[in-house]
């Protein structure tokens, strides 16, 4: 209940404010148009001549206009001049040495008027105080005040569009600011699922071949049948522990890339074993070298191309060769297995995963290339990859 009543009370004043806001400028214009119109009564009053009641009246009309100045610039100034003319033609005497109206119409078409009316009411004062004006300081105080008036409102015109240009320039900075914050979520959201499909991919695809072979030797075998059970309990584990790693990241607030799993060259060895378990050789040659994001895309590139070779190829010997070549991280893994056909359905699709669409990918987010095609002599698969050290 006084939850609702305070945020009823916060809406009413924020209702009021506006109101207020808006009601501002014209209690201003009021205001300006009542004192003007004393200023013209008092030197009316003031003037040793008895004037009739309409010269009072002439005096006053030319500042009731004044509160529609800022929607009517130009007939505003014209409404307030006609009066004023006729009461300085046949009571030139009476007319106030500053006469406030002029001055306040004046500077609001000068900030507010179209430009044609700018330049039609800067002609006519300048030429209309010159000319109806008898001597030389009476004409240069008339112009000090009508064109000062004019060149005043002119200065805030150009402030507006300053602070327009400005504000659209924010608003632009802004729009791109958030762009760039979208941009950079959906590339950080792309990197998880990578990284969370290369690691399901390759524990998945270890636990159900080891998974399939187990039964079938667990009488023949029984240390064989253990290995598999141990390595599909290995390959769990691991997957478990770099999904915490990946989904760590998604539950820190503002956490960035920098906070992301990079996992190392040295982890390799741990795949290179999973993979022996299910029983085909694995040669491995594996040198730790570059900065963290190009052993982590040599990772996943390596482990990407061993998850191929066990769901498509029926190898039974595979090659992994990561040592440095001059100013690049050299990564190749080849096999003995059925070759392009087996690598076809990995990039096709037909076998569910990305394949080695997911290598080159990598590859390339770290200004590198990646390559995949038959082996030596036509036989196998080979995957390499060129990283820069210096991505």
């Amino acid at each position: 209940m006084e939850w609702a009543l305070r945020e009823r009370a916060v809406r009413v004043r924020a209702r009021v404010s506006g109101r207020l806001g808006r009601a501002e400028p014209v209690v201003v214009d009021v205001l300006l148009a009542v004192f003007s119109a004393a200023v013209s009564l008092w030197s009316v009053y003031d003037d040793d001549t008895a004037w009739p009641w309409w010269v009072y009246l002439l005096a006053t009309a030319s500042s009731v206009p004044l509160p529609w100045r800022r929607r009517f610039p130009g007939a505003v100034l014209l409404a307030s001049s006609v009066p004023a003319a006729v009461l300085s033609v046949v009571a030139h005497s009476v007319m106030p040495q500053v006469q406030v109206f002029a001055v306040v119409t004046i500077y609001t078409l000068a900030d507010r008027g179209r430009d044609w009316q700018r330049l039609l009411t800067l002609v006519v004062l300048v030429v209309g105080n010159i000319v109806g004006t008898h001597s030389p300081s009476g004409a240069l105080f008339s112009l000090v005040v009508s064109v000062g008036s004019f060149v005043f409102g002119s200065l805030v015109r150009e402030l507006r569009r300053l602070a327009r240009v400005e504000a659209e320039r924010a608003e632009q900075v802004g729009l791109r600011a958030a762009s760039d914050a979208a941009r950079a979520v959906a590339e950080e959201r792309a990197r998880i699922a990578r990284e969370m499909h290369d690691i399901l991919a390759h524990a998945v695809s270890l636990m159900v071949i080891q998974a399939e072979a187990g039964p079938l030797v667990v009488r023949s075998d029984p240390d064989r049948a253990i290995r598999a059970f141990d390595a599909i309990a290995d390959s769990g584990r691991d997957a478990m522990v770099q999904l915490r790693r990946v989904l760590g990241v998604l539950k820190e607030a503002g956490a960035g890339p920098e906070l992301a799993p990079q996992p190392r060259l040295s982890e390799l060895a741990a795949v290179v074993e999973r993979v022996r378990a299910s029983g085909v050789r694995v040669e491995s040659r594996i040198e730790e070298s570059g900065p963290a994001e190009v052993q982590a895309a040599a990772y996943r590139i390596v482990q990407e191309a061993l998850t191929n070779t066990v769901k498509h190829a029926g190898a039974t010997r595979v090659s992994v060769l990561v040592v440095r070549s001059g100013a690049d991280l050299a990564v190749e893994v080849t096999d003995d297995g059925c070759g392009a056909a087996g690598a076809q359905d990995a990039v096709s699709g037909r076998s569910g995963g990305r394949g080695l669409v997911s290598i080159r990918e990598r590859a390339a987010a770290c200004g590198g290339s990646a390559q995949a095609g038959p082996g030596p002599d036509g036989r196998g698969f080979t995957v390499a990859a060129r990283l820069p050290l210096r991505a």
